[in-house]
């Protein structure tokens, strides 16, 4: 009998130890704190509210919650007079850790003064903040950061597409805003990269279905937005990027190199609208001579060769610019959302890179940044991993009329 009864509980403590170790989102939570930053040379008081907040469907139920940083100004009377700015970042499967702890937020990561992390990795005052003119929320959609679907019988196709992250986020943004009391406030909504086609997007899915008419949307690093800009314009528009990356890297003559970056993209893009533009429009009736000039500008301009550029029929693509530029300038490959880091691949042949040099180094400091900011400075506890980048392909891009859609909600709502 005793032995039964030993067992018993034994299970009992199993089953327990079992539950314990379930990893599970909670639908709704939050955890504030206070802190302060100096901007300007002057203190800022803010509260910090990091926490969860439920995904219904059309029957109310919870299918998934979204995890979201508010930062809230203390030593404010009148939150009807102070602007709220809601940010998202791309992807479209990347958590909101970039704009969050490398740009907008009131702390970032710990750089020296050439912008290199400061290894332990962690957080610092962010003397750039806009947290001492606006409020600011950052938002992880589904399957970023600590968000995640709770019903197993949601379909992926609720949220992961152009138009199913719109609607679902356009309902998300409401609720905050109403359980805030900011609906009197000024709203801004800022995207970077695939980020700016969400918010592109929702402009217009907020102002015709929530009824939220909002006073501006910033846009960092802007997709495509869905308008077409394929064939010659798609190629030459190229041109001063690759300048730009040249210019960085050294690689363009030297009085080019003499000059300010602005004063060389002037020069880039005058010379891509009025000659490179009309001369590849004529594709293959361009003359050999004017062929041969094009090649020499833009030889110019970019830093590869006219060999190369010829060899391409003037149409370089960015991977191969990736590859190519410091090719014979050392071996090192270039970044691709950031053309001023370096990569090392297997070997220096090839049309592609073999990983992105950039991606690489800021997963390195972030990932241990964020994961520390949020738990230990923040008080936001859980064993739920921090998604960097999460699972939401397939991303379904049918409709994507984004930009078309932020144009017509900006001659709806002119102010």
């Amino acid at each position: 009998m005793k032995k039964l009864v030993l067992l018993i509980f034994l299970l009992l403590g199993a089953g327990v130890a079992l539950t314990a170790q379930v990893r599970v989102l909670e639908a709704q939570s939050a955890v504030t704190t206070q802190h302060e930053v100096t901007i300007k040379g002057k203190k800022i008081p803010y509260s910090a509210t990091a926490g969860t907040q439920p995904v219904w469907n059309e029957e109310g139920k919870p299918i998934a919650s979204l995890f979201y940083t508010y930062y809230q100004r203390t030593d404010v009377q009148d939150r009807a007079a102070r602007p709220l700015v809601i940010s998202f970042n791309g992807g479209p499967g990347s958590a909101s850790v970039w704009m969050h702890v490398a740009y907008t937020g009131p702390r970032v990561l710990r750089i020296d003064d050439e912008g290199y992390p400061i290894q332990p990795y962690g957080t610092q005052e962010n003397p750039h903040s806009i947290l001492d003119i606006a409020d600011i929320v950052y938002v992880d959609p589904v399957n970023t950061g600590y968000s995640r679907i709770l019903d197993k019988e949601a379909k992926p196709a609720t949220f992961f597409g152009v138009m199913a992250d719109i609607k679902y986020l356009a309902e998300w943004i409401n609720t905050f805003v109403t359980r805030a009391q900011r609906w009197r406030s000024p709203k801004y909504l800022i995207g970077e990269s695939y980020g700016t086609t969400r918010v592109s997007g929702l402009a217009l899915e907020l102002q015709n279905n929530q009824w939220m008419y909002l006073n501006g949307v910033i846009l960092v690093s802007p997709t495509g937005l869905g308008i077409e800009r394929d064939g010659p314009v798609e190629a030459a528009n190229r041109l001063p990027y690759f300048a730009a990356t040249a210019w960085y890297h050294k690689a363009l003559p030297s009085d080019l190199q003499r000059k300010d970056l602005p004063a060389v993209l002037e020069e880039a893009e005058t010379f891509t609208i009025q000659e490179l533009l009309p001369a590849m429009a004529q594709g293959g009736f361009l003359p050999p001579a004017q062929r041969q000039a094009m090649a020499d500008k833009m030889a110019r301009y970019s830093g590869l060769s006219e060999k190369t550029l010829l060899q391409h029929n003037l149409d370089v693509p960015t991977s191969f610019f990736w590859k190519d530029l410091l090719r014979e300038r050392g071996g090192f490959t270039v970044g691709r959302l950031d053309s001023r880091y370096k990569g090392i691949d297997v070997k220096e042949a090839g049309e592609d890179t073999d990983y992105n040099a950039e991606i690489t180094s800021w997963l390195h400091s972030f990932t241990q940044a964020i994961n520390y900011y949020l738990r230990e400075e923040l008080k936001y506890e859980t064993d739920i991993k921090y998604n960097m980048f999460g699972p939401v392909n397939p991303w379904d891009r049918t409709g994507d009329n984004t930009g078309a859609n932020l144009r017509q909600a900006m001659a709806q709502n002119p102010t």
